[in-house]
């Protein structure tokens, strides 16, 4: 189906090829509108059940992507969200998820940013396009850097994981061909 241009969809999930998550109101609906690196899409969710739906999607509750988020960085509230770490999926709430206008995007997807003059944000994402976000730049820039944190205190983890395991095989593996 179709509504002014955009393909309405029932149900999504947040690949890395989504860009931004915003609500969207059609026919005194609460929706959300998915904007995704080739296309724009109305889903008939509101944007936190597509962030929860995403998260049980990959295999972890909201709740759970959470609760691991103030484990690793120590952020509670308007805390950014590792849907997927392995494929970059980090989304970061513009202001408190349970507010029905937060705006959620992807942090690999910002390209760059400048405050406006009515103390709102543009967004630039890597592909062009553009967004305005009611939302102030300096708290905009609070958020973006706390996803880079919880990004790269994961990736360390993941890689210093990888490092250890690889280490652990070769030993493994140079004690069996010294004993042959």
């Amino acid at each position: 189906m179709k509504v002014n241009e955009f393909i309405v969809l029932n149900k999504f999930i947040i690949s890395r090829y989504t860009m931004a998550v915003l609500p969207h109101h059609l026919h005194g609906n609460f929706y959300a509108k998915v904007v995704e690196e080739d296309g724009e899409y109305i889903v008939k969710m509101r944007p936190i059940d597509i962030i929860k739906r995403s998260c049980d999607y990959y295999g972890s509750s909201f709740r759970g992507r959470k609760e691991g988020t103030r484990a690793v960085i120590g952020i509670t509230h308007k805390a950014p969200i590792a849907i997927e770490p392995l494929n970059e999926i980090y989304v970061f709430p513009t202001i408190s998820p349970s507010d029905p206008r937060c705006v959620w995007l992807s942090h690999i997807h910002v390209y760059k940013y400048e405050p406006t003059k009515n103390d709102q944000t543009i967004v630039y994402f890597t592909n062009e396009k553009s967004i305005l976000l009611d939302v102030s730049y300096h708290s905009f820039v609070n958020q973006l850097y706390r996803t880079a944190q919880l990004r790269t205190k994961l990736t360390e983890r993941m890689e210093a994981r990888e490092r250890k395991l690889q280490y652990v095989f070769r030993m493994n593996h140079s004690k069996g061909w010294l004993q042959q």
